[in-house]
């Protein structure tokens, strides 16, 4: 996989989130992905932002457009060094919250996006990559 471009946003306030739905919209329209997969992508990533932000304390976000060869999409990478979260499957579930949202952050943001990834660990903080690809 060969990488096109890349951008690293810190977040650490709402207007970085904003920021970061920016970016990520400008990118997925650099990786001509189709207008219905750019809203998913930047909703998912809207949502990731803003939980890293609420739940994480803030942290980094890096956005690329990536290529296989074969294809062109975009992957971001959110990274925090929060709490980290103490059961995974729990948070995955729809309709489970740790705070006062609608529990669809994290299980939601998995349904938008083609490639989903996540490593966290209580006390060790946590990681999450998105990626999806033009058609």
């Amino acid at each position: 996989m060969t990488t096109a471009t890349l951008e690293r946003l810190a977040v650490s306030t709402d207007a970085d989130v904003v920021r970061v739905r920016q970016a990520v919209r400008t990118f997925a329209q650099q990786a001509r992905l189709s207008l219905v997969d750019q809203t998913k992508f930047v909703t998912a990533a809207s949502e990731l932002a803003r939980n890293m932000l609420v739940y994480g304390g803030g942290g980094d976000v890096e956005v690329e457009v990536v290529s296989d060869g074969r294809r062109t999409g975009v992957r971001a990478a959110f990274a925090d060094e929060g709490p980290g979260i103490p059961d995974l499957d729990l948070a995955l579930t729809d309709g489970w919250t740790s705070g006062g949202g609608l529990g669809l952050g994290l299980s939601g943001s998995r349904r938008l996006v083609g490639q989903f990834s996540i490593d966290t660990a209580p006390g060790a903080g946590t990681r999450v990559e998105i990626a999806t690809w033009s058609r």
